[in-house]
């Protein structure tokens, strides 16, 4: 069982060093710079609330 045990823990060790690995590929060195110009227009790095919040929230509001 010890055996099983080391070797997911260093699966997870070296699955968390492809993951920094790849975001430090993609973000940092600005290699695609189509991804970053993609993502802003397709909405997802959009800082702002969407309709239904605001409608939920003044609705919640409105009964104090």
């Amino acid at each position: 069982m010890k055996r099983i045990e080391r070797i997911l823990i260093k699966a997870a060790l070296i699955q968390f060093i492809f993951l920094v690995a790849a975001q430090l590929f993609f973000h940092q060195l600005n290699v695609f710079p189509e991804l970053k110009v993609l993502t802003q227009y397709e909405g997802i790095v959009k800082e702002k609330n969407s309709d239904t919040v605001e409608t939920i929230w003044n609705s919640s509001q409105a009964g104090n």
